[in-house]
């Protein structure tokens, strides 16, 4: 029996289990409470612990596509005063955090279901195993979920759930920078001393990076978002050198894409400026296609063999140049992957390609883009995994793709709740509306 061939409806208050409070976890918690149901979100640090992590970074797409009407609507009902940004502001990510993610949060929906600190280590299904059940889903759905985690205190603690819906992220997991996607020989030593996340170069990390040599590592707008902020120190802070490996994308002739025409401006603007760099820049050095061997950590620098691109396919090939090249930091922008050891007691059918579930997973790649704006909306069927009442959502649900967008976000939560709610057409996001007010410009 196939898991779409179940009844999935749960009546409220059933107790919904919400893993992460970043901004989908947020905003799922929110939606099963407006419809009754009794949640309980936990959370490995704090509250928008991974936006904070790139507060610093302005977002390409304004105000506008990043709350939810539901949203608003609780913020407004909480505080009569409030006031959210314009609708076309673009903010940071400290910023958006500050003005509706920590509001959300603290509001009265909310504030009571949310366990900060508490690390979730394991889920499994209590009474039953992962070998149980393998062809009868029904008779899985019977078992209460059993979630486990570790408190601030290093306490271990369970607490069970008719439903889990898993929006951890993947800003905790960064990919590896060696060959194939394997950590190059020596990462995982120095792992420790690589910046795998975005740099607050032009603020509280300056210092950190003025008159460095610095590698940056990545093809995607983190990287591209790195090396225009190292460009400019650069111009402020001489001795600052950059050295920016990228991928070779075929038929591609620069290192970032560009979609014209780009509804989204400040993607677009921030495309063009790498790519302009990328194509000669005092202090930057771009070398498309070339791979890191090797990394060590030696005498307070890093020595890091680089091998560039050649006709042949091993990695063996002796023709291909090798140079060993001394570095005061290096930079990963190489993307994430999903923490699939959450559910590994769990029938979850996951995609080889993306480590995303397996219909959303054949959906998107279906979908042939990168443009998060040009993906639609996949559908409840494409959300419901191999595991009775176990929901992906949010940027883990697209595994390792990293196109993910707010607004997709929303409409699965949308999706996945007119399946736990029975109602095919609910959607609380049109049918709950918050009051015109004037906004505050930030």
């Amino acid at each position: 029996m196939k898991t779409n061939d179940l009844d999935l409806a749960v009546d409220p208050p059933a107790r919904i289990a919400v893993i992460g409070a970043g901004p989908i976890g947020l905003e799922s918690a929110l939606y099963a409470r407006f419809l009754g149901y009794s949640v309980c979100v936990l959370e490995k640090g704090r509250v928008a612990d991974h936006v904070r992590r790139w507060g610093h970074v302005r977002m390409f797409s304004p105000f506008a596509m990043n709350h939810s009407p539901l949203g608003l609507a609780a913020l407004e009902a909480q505080n009569t005063h409030y006031r959210p940004p314009s609708p076309d502001a673009y903010l940071t990510g400290d910023q958006w955090a500050d003005a509706y993610l920590m509001p959300l949060a603290e509001s009265d929906l909310l504030a009571d279901c949310i366990r900060e600190q508490a690390h979730v280590t394991d889920i499994a299904r209590f009474g039953c195993t992962k070998g149980a059940y393998w062809n009868d889903p029904a008779s899985r759905a019977e078992f209460p979920f059993l979630i486990r985690y570790e408190d601030r205190s290093g306490e271990e603690q369970t607490v069970e759930a008719d439903v889990v819906i898993d929006a951890s992220g993947v800003y905790h997991c960064p990919k590896w920078i060696g060959p194939g996607g394997m950590p190059a020989a020596g990462e995982r030593l120095c792992r420790s001393r690589i910046t795998y996340h975005l740099p607050d170069v032009e603020g509280t990390e300056r210092e950190a990076f003025a008159g460095q040599r610095v590698l940056v590592v990545g093809s995607g707008y983190s990287a591209a978002t790195t090396v225009v902020s190292l460009a400019k120190l650069a111009e402020q802070a001489p001795g600052t050198a950059v050295v920016w490996l990228t991928r070779l994308r075929p038929g591609q002739q620069e290192p970032i894409p560009r979609f014209a025409p780009d509804p989204l401006p400040e993607r677009d603007g921030l495309a063009e400026a790498a790519n302009r760099i990328a194509r000669g820049h005092p202090a930057v050095e771009h070398l498309p296609g070339w791979w890191i061997e090797t990394v060590a950590w030696n005498d307070n620098h890093f020595l890091v063999t680089l091998k560039e691109p050649s006709d042949q396919e091993s990695s063996h090939d002796t023709a291909a140049r090798k140079e060993v090249r001394a570095f005061d930091r290096i930079v990963a922008n190489v993307g994430y992957r999903p923490d699939t050891g959450l559910f590994r007691e769990l029938h979850v059918h996951q995609c080889y390609a993306t480590e995303g579930p397996i219909r959303l997973a054949a959906r998107l790649l279906g979908e042939n883009t990168t443009d998060c704006l040009a993906v639609g909306a996949a559908g409840g069927e494409a959300l419901v995994t191999t595991e009775p009442h176990f929901y992906i959502v949010g940027s883990k649900s697209y595994g390792r793709l990293s196109h993910f967008l707010y607004q997709n976000g929303l409409k699965q939560i949308r999706d996945i709740f007119a399946i736990i709610g029975g109602r095919a057409g609910l959607d609380l996001y049109k049918t709950v509306q918050p009051a015109k007010k004037s906004t505050t410009v930030l």
